[in-house]
C-alpha cells in the first residue's frame, strides 16, 4: 500500500526556541498566578479558595455536623480543581492545624497532624471536617454581588475568583509558596494589631510606618515563643518586605529543670530533643544530666531539660541550646503577592495593608450597589402591587376575562413588565387588606434604606465609616491575645568547647610513625603500651581532656587538636596525617597539651631553642603554623613543659649525643613566638653527627632523671651542680654508661 504525503496545511509553524519560551513562561504565570502565590484580597491560594467555598456549598458550616473530608475532597477535585486529591487534602489539612495557621479555617475532627511532624495526618477517609467561625470572614458576603464569578475547568458550575475577606487574611494567617522565580513567605499577625492599623490608616491615610508600627508590633505565630530580632531589623521588613526573623523558644525553671513550653514557629519538639540527645552523646553537653519529653494533651509542647547540678548557669546553658538546635531558628520573611491588577507585587506592611483597603472599598461598595439594585427592583414591584390592591376589583376582572391579561395590565395601569408579572403571581391569600399595610411599610422601611445606600455610595466618608465600623466588629468577634512574645535579644552563641567538654586528666601519646592517642588519668607509662609493628614510644605529655593538644613536626610546624576527639589508648591510635595535613615527608617529633598560659621550651636538634607560651602554638589550620626554625639537616626534639608553679628558680638541662649535659638558669633563654631562638648548648662545629639530644625544665625542689634506654639514672640537686653553667657552654660529660641518653625528665 503506498504512503501518502503528510498534509501540513492549517499547521502554525514556529521557531522550536520561539515556542520553548512562550511555553515556559506561560507555565510560569500559571505557576505564579494560579497556584504558589496567594492574592492580596483574600489571602488565598486558588486550591485553597476552592476548598473553602465547596465546603461552604455543602453547607458545612461552623454550626452544621462533620462530614468525611474524602467528601469535601472529592467535591473540590471533581467540580473546580482537577488536580491530584493527596496535594488537595494536604492543603486542606494545613488550612486545619492550630500549630500552623494563626486562624484556621478548617475545623477537623481525628488526627490532622501533631507539631512534630505535620505530615503524620490521617488518610481523608479517616478524618472528619467543617469550617470554622473564622472562615464566615470570608464567606460572609459572597452571595451579594460582591465579586466576580468564572466558569469551572469544564464550564458545567460557576465560582468565585476571589472571597469577600472582612478583614486581611493574608497577612493574619500568612502563606508561603514557591513559584517559577519568585517565592512568598508571609508571618502570621494579630487580628487585633491589624484591626488597629486599618482603622488608623483609615483615619489618617497619611500615617507613617513608624505610626502603624505602634499597633502592629511584629508577627504573631501560632506555636508562640519569642520574636528576639530587634525593632530596628523588624521596621526594615516591613518597609522593604524583605527579610529574616529571629525566633526562639520560651522556657522557665521549674524545681530545679528547665522547662521548654513553647517553640519557635515550624520547630519539631521531636528533633530538638534528637539534637541536644546527638550533643549528650558525643560528650559535648556535660552540663546536662537528663532530657525528658512530658508532651501531653494538655501540654501540647513539655520538654523537660535537667541541668547536671544546681551550679550549672541556665542562661548559658540555653544560650548554647539556641545556637546550636531549632530552639531558636530564622524565618524568612516575603511579602510577595497578588495584587489588585493581577501582577505579583513584594509589599511593604503599610502598602499591603493600603491595597487591601482599596480591594474592602470595591467590595463594600459593590455590596451596597448590588443591594441598592435589590431594593431598587424591590420598591418597583411594591409600586405594583399596591396599584393593584388599590384596584382589585379591575385586576380581578381583567385577568378573568382576558386570554393574556399582562399586556392589558400594563396599558390599563400604566405598569412595566415586571409590575404585570409580580401582579399575576400574586396569591389568593395575599389579597387581604393587610397586606396592603404591609406592602406600605415595606415600602418606607426600604425608601429609607434606599435613600441611606444612596448617601453611602455618594460619600467617601460615609463609606469609610461604614468600612471602620464593620472591621471593629469583625476584629472583636474574632481576637485573641497576642502568643508571641516581643524581646530584643543578641544572637545566642554557643559555648567554647573547652567549657562543654569534662575536665578529666589524661596523657597524649605520640609515636615515632606519627600515632597519637589519649589514655586516661596521668599515671600512665607509656611505655607498656602495645605499638604498631616497627613502631615504639616517642613521647608524652599530661593534661585534661578539654585542651588542645598541640603537635610539633620535623619541619617546626604546629598543629592543634582537642583531646577529647583523639581516640582512646586501648587501641593503638591513629595517624595524625590523616587529620593534619603535614608537608610531604614530614614527621610529628613533639606533643605539648595544657592552658593556654602554659610555657613550653621548643628546641631542635641543633642546639637552638627559646621559651613558647603554649597559646601561640595553637592553631586551627589543618596545615599548621610555623613556629621554630630548626635549620638544615636539623629537627625539633621532645618540647620540655614548663611548671605553672615553680618552686624556686627553674633551671634548663640540655643534654647531646654524645653525653654532655648543661644546666643553666632557664631565665637567660628568650621567650618568643616563633623563629630560631638562642643557642642553648655548645656543640661539636667538626662533628656534625652530634646534636642536641633531649632537654628538661627542673625547679630547686626536683631531681633530674636521665633516661638512657632501658637504664636510667637521677641526678639530685647536689649532682646537678657540676653540670651548671652559662646558655651556649658545652658543659660537663655524663658518666660512661650513660651518654647515650635518649630522655631528660624532671621527678
Amino acid at each position: 500500500m503506498r504512503e501518502q504525503p503528510l498534509n501540513f496545511e492549517g499547521i502554525e509553524r514556529l521557531p522550536l526556541a520561539e515556542f520553548s519560551e512562550k511555553a515556559y513562561l506561560d507555565y510560569s504565570m500559571y505557576v505564579i498566578l494560579d497556584r504558589a502565590l496567594p492574592h492580596v484580597g483574600d489571602g488565598l491560594k486558588p486550591v485553597q479558595r476552592r476548598i473553602i467555598y465547596a465546603m461552604s456549598e455543602l453547607g458545612l458550616s461552623a454550626v452544621s455536623k462533620h462530614k468525611k473530608s474524602a467528601r469535601t475532597v472529592g467535591d473540590v477535585i471533581g467540580k473546580f480543581h482537577p488536580h491530584g486529591d493527596s496535594a488537595c487534602y494536604e492543603a486542606m489539612v494545613h488550612m486545619a492545624q492550630p500549630f500552623s495557621y494563626r486562624y484556621p479555617l478548617v475545623d477537623g475532627q481525628g488526627n490532622w497532624g501533631s507539631q512534630d511532624d505535620p505530615k503524620s495526618f490521617a488518610a481523608m477517609r479517616y478524618t472528619e471536617s467543617r469550617l470554622t467561625r473564622y472562615a464566615r470572614v470570608l464567606l460572609t458576603e459572597l452571595g451579594q454581588g460582591t465579586v466576580d464569578w468564572t466558569a469551572n475547568f469544564d464550564g458545567t458550575l460557576q465560582e468565585p475568583t476571589l472571597l469577600p475577606a472582612r478583614l486581611p487574611n493574608v497577612i493574619l494567617n500568612g502563606a508561603s509558596g514557591i513559584a517559577v522565580g519568585m517565592s512568598t513567605d508571609v508571618p502570621p499577625h494579630n487580628i487585633n494589631e491589624v484591626a488597629k492599623a486599618l482603622i488608623k490608616l483609615l483615619d489618617a491615610p497619611d500615617t507613617t510606618l513608624s505610626q502603624l508600627m505602634r499597633h502592629v508590633k511584629g508577627p504573631d505565630f501560632p506555636s508562640g515563643g519569642e520574636l528576639v530580632s530587634p525593632r530596628a531589623d523588624l521596621a526594615s521588613i516591613y518597609k522593604s518586605g524583605n527579610g529574616t526573623l529571629r525566633l526562639r523558644a520560651r522556657y522557665e525553671a521549674e524545681a530545679g529543670d528547665i522547662v521548654i513550653s513553647e517553640l519557635p514557629y515550624q520547630a519539631s519538639g521531636a528533633k530538638v530533643l534528637e539534637q541536644i540527645a546527638a550533643q549528650m552523646r558525643a560528650k559535648k553537653l556535660p552540663l546536662v544530666e537528663d532530657l525528658r519529653d512530658e508532651s501531653d494533651h494538655d501540654n501540647p509542647i513539655r520538654l523537660v531539660i535537667t541541668p547536671r547540678s544546681n551550679r550549672v548557669d541556665v542562661k548559658e546553658l540555653m544560650a548554647h541550646l539556641f545556637a546550636t538546635t531549632d530552639l531558636e531558628r530564622t524565618v524568612r520573611v516575603n511579602l510577595n503577592l497578588i495584587a489588585l491588577d493581577g501582577l505579583p507585587k513584594v509589599f511593604g506592611l503599610k502598602a499591603l495593608l493600603q491595597e487591601w483597603l482599596k480591594f474592602r472599598f470595591a467590595t463594600v461598595k459593590r455590596r451596597l450597589q448590588y443591594r441598592l439594585e435589590k431594593v431598587t427592583s424591590r420598591l418597583h414591584i411594591l409600586d405594583g402591587l399596591l396599584v393593584a390592591y388599590l384596584n382589585i376589583d379591575a385586576v380581578i376582572k381583567i385577568i378573568r376575562k382576558e386570554d393574556d391579561p399582562k399586556p392589558v395590565l400594563m396599558k390599563r395601569f400604566k405598569i412595566s413588565d415586571l409590575q404585570a408579572e409580580s401582579i399575576l403571581e400574586l396569591k389568593l391569600r395575599h389579597l387581604a387588606k393587610l397586606e396592603e399595610m404591609k406592602i406600605k411599610g415595606e415600602q418606607d422601611e426600604l425608601s429609607v434604606e434606599k435613600v441611606d445606600l444612596e448617601k453611602t455610595l455618594k460619600s467617601k466618608a460615609r463609606l469609610t465609616k461604614l468600612i471602620r465600623a464593620e472591621l471593629v466588629e469583625t476584629a472583636a468577634a474574632h481576637s485573641d491575645e497576642r502568643r508571641t512574645a516581643l524581646v530584643e535579644r543578641a544572637p545566642a552563641q554557643a559555648l567554647d568547647e573547652s567549657v562543654l567538654v569534662s575536665s578529666d586528666p589524661v596523657t597524649i601519646i605520640l609515636s615515632e610513625r606519627g600515632y597519637a592517642r589519649a589514655a586516661k588519668g596521668h599515671e600512665v607509662d607509656p611505655a607498656t603500651l602495645s605499638y604498631r609493628a616497627g613502631d615504639q614510644f616517642l613521647a608524652a605529655a599530661c593534661g585534661r581532656s578539654n585542651q588542645l593538644a598541640v603537635f610539633l613536626d620535623s619541619t617546626g610546624r604546629a598543629y592543634s587538636l582537642a583531646a577529647h576527639t583523639l581516640p582512646s589508648a586501648r587501641g593503638q591510635g591513629e595517624p595524625l596525617s590523616g587529620r593534619l595535613k603535614p608537608p610531604d615527608g614530614a614527621t610529628f617529633r613533639s606533643v605539648m597539651i595544657g592552658a593556654p598560659a602554659d610555657h613550653w621550651v621548643l628546641a631542635s636538634s641543633s642546639g637552638y631553642g627559646f621559651v613558647a607560651m603554649l597559646e601561640h602554638l595553637h592553631s586551627r589550620n589543618k596545615a599548621g603554623k610555623v613556629v621554630i626554625n630548626p635549620g638544615k639537616e636539623a629537627m625539633p626534639i621532645v618540647a620540655a613543659p614548663v611548671a605553672a608553679e615553680p618552686e624556686g628558680d627553674c633551671w634548663l638541662a640540655a643534654v647531646s649525643s654524645d653525653g654532655y649535659l648543661l644546666i643553666f638558669p632557664l631565665e637567660e633563654l628568650p621567650e618568643l613566638a616563633r623563629g630560631k631562638g638562642n643557642k642553648i648548648i655548645a656543640l661539636p662545629a667538626k662533628d656534625k653527627s652530634v646534636h642536641l639530644a633531649a632537654v628538661a625544665v627542673v625547679d630547686e625542689a626536683q631531681s633530674l632523671r636521665v633516661v638512657c634506654g632501658r637504664r636510667a639514672m637521677t641526678l639530685k640537686q647536689v649532682d646537678m651542680e657540676r653540670y651548671e653553667g652559662s646558655r651556649g657552654r658545652r658543659g660537663a660529660v655524663l658518666p660512661r654508661g650513660y651518654r647515650n641518653v635518649t630522655a631528660l625528665a624532671a621527678n
